[in-house]
């Protein structure tokens, strides 16, 4: 996948750095930001553990039921969709990705408030700053 690959309501940022570095970068971010990190997922290393040859993939599940639980109370179908998540992976020429799922297109498949919004919208800060220079 590339820059110019698209898919909706998903936003991809390239990253500086490899894709284990990404993900460790991101949870440190997230914590001093006062998230809660509920889970990191190694799928090439999943998929090495079964005989499966994968490029470095991973995803970081993260949230703040402080923001969170506002935004199920709303609409309780929000909640397949958080915690958020970030996914970065690597590509066959050896580039590294970024992505999550843009708080508007959540805001429009779950319909919550537009006010309830700004709960997950730093999401986006986030990642751009874990996959870019010195946060």
């Amino acid at each position: 996948m590339s820059a110019e690959a698209t898919v909706q309501g998903l936003r991809i940022l390239p990253t500086q750095h490899s894709v284990p570095d990404t993900l460790s970068r991101l949870e440190s971010l997230a914590r001093a930001r006062g998230l809660t990190v509920f889970a990191r997922i190694d799928f090439s290393g999943d998929a090495a553990r079964s005989g499966l040859t994968l490029r470095p993939t991973g995803l970081v599940i993260l949230g703040n039921p402080k923001t969170g639980t506002p935004l199920m109370v709303a609409n309780p179908t929000v909640a397949i969709d958080l915690p958020l998540k970030v996914l970065a992976w690597e590509d066959a020429d050896g580039r590294a990705w970024v992505a999550y799922n843009e708080s508007g297109y959540l805001q429009t498949r779950h319909h919550f408030p537009l006010e309830l919004e700004k709960n997950i919208a730093t999401l986006g800060a986030l990642a751009a700053t874990a996959a870019g220079g010195d946060p």
